[in-house]
């Protein structure tokens, strides 16, 4: 293993420091923690093995926390600070999504190629859980004390909505803790994250769009290929998808997005300097520009549909009985599964496409910027001097949006510097972390911990 010269000042220095992290991070890539919705499609024996392996690379962690199992495999880490009054949950999730595509690295290979980290889990999220757990592994061998109450919440079912991040609120509120925040994955030290923008933008998710998946269903007599009718199962399936793909729901910017580009202004692209510094005053003119900047800006202004799951007919010579589209919705702040559903059921405009509610979840709240947000703002500055520190609405969904009725602070960061063609391998293929980005994020937890305010 080569790591890149030039780290920053701030970096540890130490190569031992350095392999040990990189090595666990690599030991616990290698175990295919793959979940799915049907818990008999679940290899158990690779989670048994990815507790197995977590124990063994973290001994101190796992010998002075107490620990809780949740749900299947899911952890609950409990280490005592100097009070309980304010106390804190760091998390992480075990599991990944499956493989696919072609990759450069076998997807479980947890290979090091010109000082990357490549596979499955880097990124989302196992890269944060072994940073979480190295910092407070190198915490616990200083013997350092936390000001206050760290918890650490890992889940084992994130990717498919399981129980586990709910049977954690569960324990926590059995024992009447409640947090002062919640920091979960989410945003990163973005680079590329807007065009034209220069500086890497470290954002920081004070709420998330809300889930809600529907099944889109057409039935009818089915039949030989031979004779098709008019506007069968499949035609009027393709049909209602033709008219959601073309009707979105209205565009509309949050506070989050405001202040997201008034932070960006600076450093934006000239022409637009002005619009950013003014997003409040200008916001028609924002939005306008976010939807025809890309499908990344443009998912920050408005709910999105995505139809990712289609079926019909078991065979090419039999005609469908039944047509299915499976569609996954992320709700925007300020709009509301009550106001989906109206609006598929307005588009597509016709009685014999059924609509099934597959899950539905509003909306996260939105967290405040107050001290418990400067508190994550000033360790990015930090560790990631080059960053502008900002708050976003985040798209994806987390098992922090069930920490919400316990918190009212709950953020979505993890501390890694990732290009847009990192973030775009999240969920898809050559997923990796850089080596140093992965060792800055150890230290930007340890330093997280150790500034706990008394």
């Amino acid at each position: 293993m080569t790591l890149r010269e030039g780290r920053p000042p701030h970096a540890c220095t130490h190569a031992g420091t350095h392999d040990r992290a990189v090595e666990k991070l690599q030991a616990l890539v290698r175990i295919p923690t793959v979940s799915d919705r049907d818990p008999a499609l679940v290899d158990t024996a690779a989670f048994d093995q990815f507790l197995e392996e977590l124990a063994r690379q973290f001994p101190v962690l796992h010998e002075r926390l107490q620990l809780t199992r949740v749900d299947t495999h899911g952890l609950l880490f409990h280490w005592r600070g100097a009070s309980n009054a304010r106390p804190v949950v760091l998390m992480a999730h075990l599991d990944v999504v499956p493989v696919e595509g072609t990759w450069r690295h076998p997807a479980f290979s947890g290979a090091i190629v010109d000082g990357v980290i490549w596979g499955r889990g880097t990124l989302d999220d196992k890269g944060s859980l072994v940073a979480i757990c190295e910092a407070v592994e190198s915490l616990l061998e200083r013997d350092v004390v936390p000001a206050q109450d760290v918890w650490l919440s890992f889940g084992c079912n994130e990717e498919v909505s399981g129980s586990a991040a709910v049977l954690a609120v569960e324990e926590l509120r059995r024992r009447d803790v409640r947090p002062w925040f919640v920091l979960d994955e989410g945003g990163a030290v973005a680079s590329e994250a807007f065009p034209g923008v220069t500086a890497p933008i470290g954002v920081i998710g004070l709420t998330e769009k809300g889930v809600t998946s529907l099944e889109l269903r057409v039935e009818g007599r089915g039949g030989h290929a031979s004779t098709p009718s008019r506007m069968g199962p499949t035609a009027r399936l393709a049909r209602a998808i033709v008219r959601l793909d073309r009707s979105p729901m209205a565009p509309r910017t949050p506070p989050p997005t405001i202040e997201l580009f008034r932070r960006m202004a600076p450093h934006g692209p000239l022409p637009l300097r002005p619009v950013f510094a003014n997003a409040a005053r200008l916001k028609p003119l924002l939005t306008r520009a976010l939807l025809a900047a890309g499908p990344e800006p443009a998912a920050m202004t408005r709910t999105t549909f995505a139809v990712t799951t289609l079926s019909g007919s078991p065979a090419l010579n039999v005609i469908a009985a039944t047509a299915k589209a499976g569609v996954n919705i992320r709700i925007m702040v300020g709009d509301t599964v009550s106001d989906v559903l109206d609006h598929v059921r307005s588009v597509v405009a016709d009685d014999e496409v059924h609509l099934d509610v597959v899950e539905q979840n509003e909306p996260s709240p939105v967290s405040p910027m107050d001290d418990a947000f400067e508190l994550l703002e000033a360790t990015i500055g930090e560790v990631f001097p080059e960053a502008v520190p900002s708050p976003y609405v985040m798209m994806a969904a987390t098992d922090s949006r069930f920490f919400t009725e316990i918190c009212e602070r709950v953020y979505r960061f993890a501390p890694f510097r990732m290009t847009k063609a990192q973030r775009e391998a999240i969920h898809s293929f050559d997923e990796h972390l850089g080596v140093d980005a992965f060792l800055d994020g150890v230290r930007w937890y340890e330093l997280l911990i150790e500034r706990l305010p008394r």
